[in-house]
């Protein structure tokens, strides 16, 4: 009867290690007091057992038991929360799903002062998951736009087949060999321009200095005019100008002597019949000197 005791409570002692291992496995801290507290959900999206309840990003307690109530067809959870915890009415707990596939309970607490008693149920959220937004809001976007994305593929097929575009590439190929082209000869340019340039500046320099003597010369030339007496000689012009355009007066004046001698018909016209005279006498004197000209021989 002894070993058949001890056997017995070996074996009990071995369950129910067993089981507070496996619970400590999930998360289970048999031996920490906590309240209990209830939410119903139409879907949890993969929520396990010993999945966190996050307030915040902070766990305040563990998901316990998941079970489906074929009567109204709701999926009840129930949550360990920590004895220290008290959750406003009003509050409301969600299934969060994170990129990994893993899902969590989230609970938003309100800002009443009226708690939740324990074993109450809290109510449950199930926010729309990725795919539910890509099928409900990205997917009949996505069908509007294949028919136009199919038309727009035809074009671009269409145009890709013209032979024009194959003939504007290849123009594009020669306009870029000779953009090429250009570049390198404004390359070679440019280097000889860089091999002139010391010499256009030398030039440039000897022109500066020369002009800088010019303009040494100019001033001189104007130092010397500002000494020139150019007051009175103006003074001498006036009064030579003013001579002139007395003579000319006396001249057209037909009573003085001068306008006489140039006015008069008259003393003209003998004038020239005694140059005419003189002419014929110097003609007669060269036909026939011996009339004028007596010569002896002793």
């Amino acid at each position: 009867m002894k070993k058949n005791v001890l056997i017995a409570v070996t074996v009990i002692a071995s369950l129910c290690l067993l089981y507070w291992g496996i619970e400590f496995l999930k998360g289970v801290n048999m031996f920490k007091p906590a309240n209990f507290y209830y939410a119903k959900f139409e879907r949890v999206n993969g929520l396990v057992e010993a999945a966190p309840v996050m307030v915040n990003g902070f766990q305040v307690g563990q998901v316990r038991e998941i079970t489906y109530d074929y009567a109204t067809n709701q999926i009840s959870v129930m949550m360990a929360m920590n004895r220290e915890l008290h959750i406003p009415v009003g509050s409301s707990v969600s299934v969060v799903s994170s990129l990994t596939g893993a899902s969590t309970l989230a609970l938003e607490m309100a800002t009443t002062e009226q708690y939740y008693k324990v074993g109450d149920e809290i109510p449950g959220v199930v926010p729309h998951s990725l795919m539910d937004r890509v099928q409900t809001e990205i997917m009949p976007q996505v069908s509007g736009i294949l028919p136009k994305v199919d038309s727009i593929m035809g074009g671009v097929n269409d145009i890709v087949a013209d032979p024009a575009l194959k003939v504007s590439i290849a123009r594009l190929d020669a306009i870029t060999q000779q953009l090429a082209q250009s570049a390198q000869q404004l390359n070679q340019l440019m280097a000889s321009l860089n091999k002139s340039v010391p010499g256009v500046m030398n030039n440039v320099n000897g022109i500066t200095s020369n002009l800088a003597d010019a303009s040494g010369n100019i001033n001189h030339f104007s130092g010397n005019l500002q000494t020139l007496p150019i007051d009175s000689t103006l003074n001498q012009v006036n009064a030579t100008v003013a001579n002139l355009q007395a003579l000319t007066a006396k001249l057209n004046d037909p009573n003085s002597s001068l306008g006489l001698l140039l006015n008069d018909r008259s003393l003209y016209n003998n004038a020239n019949r005694t140059i005419s005279d003189l002419d014929s006498l110097f003609i007669d004197i060269k036909a026939n000197p011996k009339r004028y000209i007596n010569v002896k021989v002793f």
